[in-house]
């Protein structure tokens, strides 16, 4: 029996995060942490926090869920795994174990679907070498689901949003549009290709990007979620003190999803990332109305936005591509702090 997870959900994947603007002042007035052993923490809006054991390691810790943004439940299971594991993989971390996070109506869904999002989930778990040890369920509708992961990074190399240095190139590891193209699918706009490719890019780990960033020293990096492109492109430039100018022709882009927001298929949430970002944000005259929106799109499970000394881009560029991200690309650079801190051109 086929369940289709997307008649339970209006807004699914990291579509369905709080708008960033809101969160911000939701949070603005939480006590910071004061342990010594907290060498990261939410001041700088970071993807994980990290908390320091001893001299040579420090544990990675974060959290996510969200609802279905597929139809099926292996399909979502994967694709939740893979982005719950992601923000270690952004601090440059190895993970290590994980706990389950679900929230499944018991009563309206089969629970053949339950069994196949948690399948789905410990799959790309172990694909990830992660160990899922428990876990936590209420009955809640609609299904959403997640993992709460830990892994180790060196308290010496760990890599966050205020690593980014004047002068790197910024280097993004896979296309975007994920947000278009499933707003697209569920209006009966897109190819069965163009979804495949969404859900595939989805359900790619960021483990490559992860260790080429060690490899080459790279120190600021995060990656591409609710937020889109822009939004967490100008939560680095805040918090390493310099100006993001993203060159928008430069971004990969997911098949379809120009044309897709040409016809206007635009989901919400890019309106609420541009009401973000805007104030903070000179766009260069004459961009593209829908590079401009595109770059606003929330992104689920999306790649590595990771800032690199400009004379070891070209070289880490080609591991990665050869690495089995074929369309990751320089699209930016850091320059000194002006008077705004994010341009899009």
């Amino acid at each position: 029996m086929s369940f289709d997870l997307l008649t339970t959900v209006e807004t699914g994947g990291c579509s369905a995060k709080i708008p960033p603007r809101q969160l911000e002042e939701l949070l603005k007035d939480l006590p910071l942490p004061s342990d010594p052993a907290i060498l990261v923490d939410i001041s700088t809006h970071d993807d994980a926090g990290v908390y320091k054991i001893n001299d040579e390691t420090a544990l990675v810790i974060t959290t996510d869920f969200f609802p279905p943004m597929v139809s099926d439940g292996y399909e979502f299971g994967l694709v939740a795994a893979t982005n719950s594991i992601s923000d270690v993989y952004a601090m440059g971390g190895t993970p290590l174990v994980a706990l389950n996070i679900m929230m499944f109506p018991s009563s309206r869904i089969p629970m053949e679907v339950y069994r196949d999002i948690l399948r789905g989930g410990n799959d790309k778990a172990l694909e990830a070498g992660v160990s899922i040890i428990g876990g936590h369920t209420i009955d809640d509708y609609p299904p959403k689901y997640g993992l709460a992961v830990i892994g180790t990074v060196h308290p010496e190399k760990i890599i966050t949003n205020a690593g980014v240095k004047e002068g790197d190139d910024l280097i993004l590891t896979k296309p975007i549009g994920t947000g278009i193209i499933l707003a697209g699918h569920r209006m009966q706009m897109t190819a069965p290709s163009q979804l495949e490719a969404a859900v595939m890019a989805m359900k790619q780990l960021n483990a490559a990007g992860c260790m080429l960033m060690q490899k080459y020293g790279v120190r600021g990096a995060t990656d591409i979620t609710g937020f889109g492109l822009a939004g967490h492109a100008l939560k680095m430039a805040r918090a390493s003190g310099v100006t993001i100018s993203l060159d928008l022709q430069s971004v990969p882009l997911l098949e379809g999803t120009w044309n897709l927001a040409d016809q206007g298929c635009i989901p919400g949430a890019s309106f609420r990332n541009l009401d973000y970002t805007e104030r903070e944000t000179r766009l260069t005259d004459g961009l593209d109305y829908n590079l401009k929106m595109i770059a606003h799109d929330a992104q689920t499970s999306g790649g590595l936005l990771m800032a690199v000394e400009p004379g070891k881009s070209s070289e880490l560029l080609k591991e990665l591509q050869e690495a089995g991200h074929p369309e990751a690309a320089i699209i930016g650079r850091a320059v000194s702090r002006e008077d705004m801190a994010l341009v899009l051109g």
